[in-house]
């Protein structure tokens, strides 16, 4: 018993020569219990608690949520359109005035038709695009007789020296086609040679006519 006295008064003395141990949050910081004593109030919407300030409001000197408002180019309102604002709108625009530009709109408005094609003076090439208007048939329909004779040989040596099907009709033209072929620039007959397609010329002039 009397050994037992003794440790508990020797475990006493020094618990009482122990330094203090410090806050660990810090000089400025209120303590944790605290804090979390005030979130637990706030959440059970306790009104006229006062805890004193918050861990950020001591940080920030004040509102948590504040902050710098940064300054920025100015804005020209005037420039910036309020054309989906409708109350800004019916303010300046009425039935009346909305009918009267819709007016002035549908008198301003100008159809402009489509003209002949323009004569090539400065060359003597056939012009292919007069030739694709003057056809009707399909591409690759029979129209005119041809030899059978070496016929893809002589289509693609005869076609591989030209750049694109236009510059070929053009040459095909030139040579006496599309009735004559000399070259096997055309064994299908049709008259159009090395593949060269007049449907695209032919559909702008009914996009043209349809426009009147």
């Amino acid at each position: 018993m009397t050994r037992t006295l003794i440790m508990l008064a020797t475990a006493a003395a020094l618990a009482a020569c122990s330094p203090a141990v410090p806050n660990s949050a810090g000089p400025g910081f209120t303590d944790l219990e605290t804090e979390r004593a005030r979130r637990d109030a706030a959440l059970q919407g306790q009104p006229g608690i006062d805890l004193g300030p918050t861990i950020s409001e001591e940080v920030m000197g004040g509102d948590p949520f504040a902050t710098e408002e940064l300054p920025g180019p100015p804005v020209d309102t005037a420039r910036i359109s309020d054309e989906q604002d409708f109350e800004a709108v019916s303010g300046r625009e009425t039935i009346e005035s909305d009918a009267e530009r819709i007016a002035r709109q549908r008198e301003a408005y100008t159809v402009i038709q489509p003209t002949a094609l323009p004569e090539r003076s400065d060359t003597d090439r056939p012009n292919i695009v007069e030739f694709a208007l003057t056809t009707t048939h399909a591409l690759g329909e029979p129209v005119y007789r041809r030899s059978s004779v070496n016929a893809e040989a002589r289509f693609t040596r005869a076609c591989g020296r030209y750049a694109s099907a236009d510059l070929a009709q053009e040459a095909f033209l030139a040579e006496g086609g599309p009735e004559r072929d000399r070259r096997g620039m055309d064994p299908d007959g049709d008259g159009f040679a090395c593949a060269w397609d007049p449907t695209p010329f032919r559909a702008a002039r009914t996009v043209g006519n349809s426009g009147r």
